[in-house]
């Protein structure tokens, strides 16, 4: 009787294991692939230290860069973006992205999400430094290297009060089912008064310093500071920001 409730106990431990090892890749979770939506006179590669840490978590990860470097109309390049979109789900078969927006980019993200059909298309926008409710045309010309905004339309876009961020901003900040994230630094040099960088209605809004008092970061800094990564990993993954204050 001994030996027969052991074989029976054997059986059920092996069939519980083989049950067990058959549901796991079933109830894996693959994450969304994501973009990286890069800012104003930002090329693909300037972004590949925030892609090399995405990817060594296991992210797939694309890197869009705007259209003539961003200095056209921003509506321009988040039609761009959904065409960019579309082309990754359709390559990676996932029925939504996440979008890591810096600078413009975040607007460009916001955009794709508000006007082009990305609600239904993004599961989470994080925006590094996006100039969401505008920035002094003074710190954009001395930025971004321009005499004047005249004749860069993004430029003249990105300005507190353009027409272009009262209509963004018109209605609810956050769309839908979108998670949405801003991480922003009290050293930006672009974003002024760095509130700006902040979404309403409902995001997650980090201002590095907050958290961390001693980490100093630039406006350039946000996409190859790993405090700020901390906190992307953590929004990607749907977690609450915590930020390690010590990372590399």
């Amino acid at each position: 009787m001994r030996r027969v409730i052991a074989v029976v106990m054997t059986c059920s431990a092996l069939l519980a294991g083989t049950a067990i090892a058959t549901a796991s890749p079933a109830s894996a979770v693959t994450p969304d692939p994501v973009i990286i939506v890069a800012g104003t006179f930002s090329p693909a590669f300037a972004n590949e230290p925030l892609a090399a840490r995405m990817r060594a978590d296991g992210y797939r990860v694309w890197i869009f860069q705007l259209p003539n470097l961003g200095t056209t109309d921003i509506n321009a390049s988040s039609r761009a973006l959904n065409t960019f979109a579309d082309g990754v789900r359709a390559q990676t078969g996932a029925a939504k992205v996440d979008l890591v927006g810096h600078s413009q980019g975040a607007l460009v993200a916001r955009g794709y999400v508000k006007y082009y059909g990305g609600a239904a298309e993004v599961d989470s926008l994080i925006s590094l430094g996006g100039p969401n409710y505008g920035t002094y045309v003074a710190n954009l010309v001395s930025f971004l290297a321009l005499g004047n905004c005249i004749g860069v339309v993004a430029c003249e876009q990105m300005t507190i009060g353009s027409s272009y961020l009262n209509n963004l901003n018109a209605g609810d900040d956050t769309i839908g089912s979108v998670r949405y994230t801003s991480i922003y630094t009290a050293q930006d040099e672009l974003v002024r008064p760095v509130t700006n960088a902040a979404i309403n209605d409902g995001a997650t809004n980090v201002k590095v310093q907050s958290k961390c008092w001693a980490r100093v970061v630039g406006h350039l800094g946000l996409i190859v500071d790993g405090t700020v990564y901390s906190g992307v990993r953590q929004a990607l993954a749907g977690q609450s920001i915590n930020l390690n204050c010590w990372a590399l």
